[in-house]
Parts: structure tokens; C-alpha cells; sequence
């Protein structure tokens, strides 16, 4: 096991790799294909270096971030696997991306036109993946601009600025398998990747699949699937899907003070909460500053020796209370609480925290604060 920060700190985010690797594996064989895995977010908040290297350990055959900034700590960590960076503001640095040898996606003929600049005033060529919109209507070229792009991209890659590795786009409807949204994007995308083609260009990986396609979709998955939450174990579609994925991410934290409350009390701001009856109640050390959310308050449970126990009243921004009951649970001060994991054991989820403030489990695991330390099962970081 690895600490990446000190033993001072309230929580802890145990995360397993070998979930992780799992985890890849359950993928590329669902799908049909090769992985390329999303670490933007650092790691989807299980920290991007160690997960970075167990996925090229286990088999990825590239890396995606959003910024080139996540790229560059990747390389400096010595990750030297495909990085695909795509989302980048009119001040990104190119040439340090370029310098890097990361796989620059862009998103309109001005981005082009920057990472040709860059790569002239290195001197290299850029290697380069062509985002395509076919939909979704976020980043990626649009449609009225395609025919300019194209033409653009053949000149650029005709003096030797630019090199094509890659055409990817994102789905707007993975999480409904059965939508013709996402044939229609595929077909996009086919379309696209011809275009290129007719130039000469022809792409060493076609990527389309996020996490639900993934697992639902094996005919969208071309040359490799994108997922982004479900390398981490989180099911994004499990009603459509039973795929065995295993949850990497388990917050846990000590009991900081254990205390009477007495009937007719309130408990944490607002007194949103009054004591019935005469009871025990536990002091849990990590807030919404670490990424419990404040709308779980007085709906969330946590695990202690085995035992659920609600939370009342507030969320705090650095603590909040459990209800131990009249004669305190056998609780003490000191003793582990699990806030969320695998779910194996009945134990609280993620999943669940989604479900109950009304988002998705992507939010969840990406909030954990930095504040909370994170320790590596499985691997070397």
C-alpha cells in the first residue's frame, strides 16, 4: 500500500488498482476492442499517475485527458503511452503538447491553425486526432465548418505540420442504447473519417464509445471504446448492463468525538434536527469540502464494525453527525467509519449518494477533496 499524502488527514480514499485493471479488462472484452482510457480530472479523482500506469500496465492502448496540462504531469510522472488531450482554451500551450509528443484533438480549423503555428516554430510535426461534432454540439468541428476543416488539414498535413492519429467524437445519448441519436453519430463519424481519408489521411485509431456504449454498444466500439467512469467500477448504465465492474474507490475516516444528546435537542445548524428521544450521537470528520455533498444531509448512512448508522441534521464543511442510538452502537472514539465503497457488503455506494441528492456517481467520486489522502492497493503508484 502507498499514502500519496500524510497520515494527518481526516479521510482516506483506499483506492484498488486491481479494480482497476479488472476493470479494463471486463471492458475491452465486453466491447470487443481495445481501451482507451479517460484520466482527465486527475483520475476521475483516484489520482491520474498510478492509475495512469496500471491501465498501461493492463493493456490500454492510450490514455485521454481534457487538458494538455493533465498530459505534461503524465509525461513528467514518466508515462510515455498515446495521451490524447481534447479540450483546449485559445491560450493553450501547443508547443509544450507538441514537445511532449501528445496526441493534440482538435476542435475547429482556428485550433489547427495554433498547432500548426506551434509545430513551425519547433520545428515538428504535431501528431494530431480530428475531433468531429456529429451531434452532440459541444467541442468538435462543426458541420458547416467541415468542408474548410478538411481542406485545411490536408495543406497542413501536406507541408509536414501535422500527422493524423486519430477521429474520435463523443456521444450525446450512450446512456440510452437503443436512441437512433447514437447510429446517426456513428454513421457522422464514419463519414468523417472517409473525408480524411480522400486527402490521404488515414487514422490509426477511430474512437466513439464512452462508458455506456462501452458496455451496451460493441457495434459502435471501432477501432477502441473511450470509457471514462466505468474504468473506476462505476456502472453508468446498470439497467442495462451487469457487467462485472469493481468500484476502486473506498472513503473512510475515523470517529473524531463520540457524545450524549439529550431529548428535545437539536443537532448542527438549523436544528434541523431534534432528538426524540435520549441518544449517542458521532462526530464524522470529513465535510462537503471533501466532497460530501450538503444535500445528503440527514439521508446519507455509514458503516462502523459492520453496523449502518444515519447521518443527522447538516453536513458540515468539515464534519457531520450519525445517530448511534440510545446506547451508542458500541461505537467509540477512534473507530473506522466506511462513508462509501464497493457496495459488496451492503455498505454505502457511491451509487447511492448519487441516486439520493438527484446526480450521477461521476460528481461523486470526482468531489473527494484534496484534503482527503489517497492510499494505492495493487501497485506502485
Amino acid at each position: 500500500m502507498h499514502t500519496s499524502t500524510g497520515s494527518t488527514a481526516m479521510g482516506t480514499a483506499t483506492v484498488d488498482l486491481r479494480a482497476i485493471a479488472h476493470n479494463l479488462r471486463v471492458l475491452s472484452d465486453v466491447a470487443g476492442a481495445g481501451v482507451l482510457a479517460v484520466v482527465k480530472a486527475d483520475g476521475y479523482g483516484h489520482g491520474a499517475l498510478p492509475v495512469a500506469r496500471t491501465l498501461v500496465d493492463a493493456g490500454a492502448v492510450g490514455l485521454g485527458v481534457a487538458h494538455i496540462t493533465e498530459a505534461l504531469a503524465l509525461r513528467e510522472g514518466g508515462i510515455d503511452a498515446p495521451i490524447t488531450s481534447w479540450l483546449h482554451a485559445p491560450d493553450t500551450d501547443f508547443e509544450a503538447g507538441i514537445a511532449a509528443d501528445v496526441d493534440i484533438a482538435v476542435s475547429s480549423t482556428r485550433q489547427l491553425a495554433a498547432v500548426v503555428d506551434a509545430a513551425g516554430r519547433r520545428g515538428e510535426t504535431a501528431t494530431l486526432t480530428v475531433k468531429v461534432d456529429t451531434g452532440m454540439n459541444r467541442s468538435g468541428v462543426a458541420r458547416d465548418e467541415w468542408s474548410d476543416f478538411v481542406d485545411a488539414f490536408a495543406r497542413a498535413r501536406a507541408a509536414g505540420a501535422v500527422r493524423l492519429r486519430g477521429v474520435m467524437a463523443h456521444l450525446a445519448c450512450g446512456d440510452e442504447p437503443a436512441n437512433p441519436v447514437n447510429d446517426a453519430q456513428a454513421a457522422a463519424l464514419t463519414a468523417a473519417v472517409a473525408d480524411l481519408r480522400k486527402t490521404g489521411a488515414i487514422a490509426e485509431l477511430v474512437h466513439l464509445a464512452n462508458s455506456p456504449a462501452a458496455l451496451t454498444r460493441p457495434d459502435l466500439a471501432f477501432d477502441a471504446v473511450r470509457p471514462g467512469i466505468a474504468v473506476y467500477g462505476l456502472n453508468p448504465v446498470p439497467q442495462h448492463s451487469d457487467a462485472d465492474l469493481i468500484p476502486a474507490m473506498t472513503l473512510r475516516t475515523r470517529v473524531s468525538l463520540v457524545k450524549k444528546v439529550a431529548a428535545g435537542e437539536g443537532v448542527s445548524y438549523g436544528h434541523t434536527f431534534v432528538a426524540p428521544v435520549d441518544t449517542v450521537v458521532a462526530v464524522i470528520p470529513v465535510g462537503y469540502a471533501d466532497g460530501v455533498p450538503r444535500a445528503l444531509s440527514g439521508r446519507l448512512r455509514v458503516r462502523i464494525d459492520g453496523r449502518d448508522f444515519p447521518g443527522i441534521g447538516r453536513i458540515c464543511m468539515d464534519q457531520f453527525v450519525v445517530d448511534l442510538g440510545p446506547d451508542g452502537g458500541g461505537v467509540g472514539e477512534g473507530d473506522e467509519v466506511t462513508v462509501f465503497g464497493t457496495g459488496i457488503d451492503g455498505g454505502p455506494t457511491a451509487r447511492e449518494w448519487a441516486d439520493l441528492t438527484d446526480t450521477i456517481d461521476y460528481e461523486i467520486v470526482t468531489g473527494i477533496g484534496p484534503r482527503i489522502a489517497r492510499r494505492y492497493l495493487g501497485g506502485l503508484p
